[in-house]
């Protein structure tokens, strides 16, 4: 008996469509994990489309699993050698396989009806994919602000300024709405009016929190004396982590508002689907470079620090560490916290010069230049002494010339 399943690909996730038992040997033959596509959830969406029936009994019929494009999930798109879409952006294509196996070649071309070729459904499940990611991203950055000490809470709360302090307010309305749409399973109109200008506060925060890790990185910056860079350094390395949580915590709000903004566009105007859901894919990454550029300016001006930190270690030993050491801790923060968003980077820490080192190094310099300084004076002595001997060879000329001329004159007279 033959069997197929359907693999859409959106950059951030892999979804396997198709008979349950063919999906479970299927990702269980790649050891990948997965979660449950939620393919029931598109019922409405074929109310109106072509195909709606055929399509409709398909979903009946069949499930779906996502699985998040990790480096190993990702060789899958390349190993059965999914097609993309300039349109859409997805890459996809049919597996086919026999006796409940699945594998060998990957179709393009698949009959009517099924998701591949209804443009209402491509996009409704485009869209839960999209959604699924951005879960997936909230709960890292859950677990992210779990393994920092500061929570991010406590960081809002003990800010004075109104911009942080709306932040509460808004993380409160947005997690209701949430809750609501896991109750309901969509979001009604009702529930979208509460959330929907929440947004604002939400950029206003984030760009607040990206000017103060920007003011961090120009105080660094413009440190020259190594007691005043120790103690600006120290700074950086406790507010870095502070303002880092709020932007993740920026970053986790303004993925639930866009989960909860795609099933109102499923909802109201499924047309749109595709198109809003390649708009917002496009935001989240103006955010994550605005961001990226932010935290790299403040890693650059902490590592010039620290190479300057580390030519004066001689001078002062216990401010030169620290300042290394903050260095390394910021770079560890940030990393980490790119490492959660998916911004990919490589991490240097930079080592603080031991005294010894230093001193070692002062010392191999102070040697060479002495003999640099006795080679010259070597050098100037021979030039000077060959100089001496020809002057004196020259007035030894002149003197016996004229003592012959004196000697020639008295024999003459």
């Amino acid at each position: 008996m033959d069997s197929e399943i359907q693999l859409i690909s959106d950059g951030d996730g892999l979804a396997v469509i198709g008979d349950p038992t063919a999906i479970e040997r299927f990702l269980a033959s790649e050891g990948l994990p997965s979660k449950d596509l939620g393919l029931q959830r598109l019922r409405p969406v074929l109310a109106n489309a072509a195909g709606a029936a055929q399509a409709g009994s398909e979903i009946a019929a069949g499930s779906g699993r996502w699985v998040k494009l990790t480096k190993e999930s990702a060789q899958l798109v390349d190993k059965y050698g999914l097609r993309e879409s300039s349109r859409t952006g997805l890459s996809s294509g049919v597996l086919k396989g026999s006796n409940g196996r699945i594998g060998g070649f990957v179709e393009f071309v698949t009959r009517p009806g099924t998701l591949l070729t209804n443009p209402a459904l491509l996009a409704g499940a485009a869209g839960i994919m999209a959604q699924l990611a951005m879960q997936q991203t909230m709960g890292e950055i859950t677990d992210y602000l779990a393994t920092i000490d500061e929570k991010v809470d406590d960081v809002l709360r003990a800010q004075k300024d109104a911009v942080l302090a709306d932040m509460i307010g808004v993380d409160l309305v947005i997690e209701e709405a949430m809750t609501v749409r896991e109750q309901v399973g969509r979001v009604s109109e009702i529930t979208w009016s509460k959330v929907q200008a929440m947004s604002v506060t939400i950029a206003r925060t984030q760009v607040y929190a990206v000017r103060q890790l920007d003011a961090l990185a120009e105080k660094v910056e413009r440190r020259t004396r190594i007691g005043d860079l120790a103690r600006t350094s120290r700074e950086a390395e406790s507010g870095a982590q502070e303002w880092l949580a709020v932007l993740a915590r920026c970053l986790q709000l303004q993925e639930a508002v866009a989960v909860l903004e795609l099933d109102r566009v499923l909802d109201a105007a499924p047309d749109e689907l595709d198109r809003h859901r390649l708009g917002l894919r496009a935001a989240r990454r103006n955010r994550l470079d605005l961001i990226s550029r932010s935290t790299e300016r403040l890693l650059a001006r902490m590592n010039a620090a620290a190479g300057m930190a580390n030519t004066k270690v001689l001078l002062h030993p216990t401010a030169s560490r620290e300042v290394v050491h903050a260095n390394n801790h910021v770079e560890i923060t940030v990393v980490d916290f790119h490492g959660r968003l998916g911004i990919e980077r490589g991490r240097q820490t930079l080592e603080a010069r031991r005294w010894g080192d230093a001193a070692a190094e002062v010392r191999d310099k102070v040697f060479e230049r002495g003999a640099e300084r006795v080679g010259a004076a070597r050098r100037l002595g021979n030039e000077t002494l060959g100089r001496a001997r020809s002057a004196t060879g020259k007035l030894s000329n002149g003197i016996a010339e004229r003592a012959l001329r004196r000697r020639g004159d008295d024999a003459e007279g």
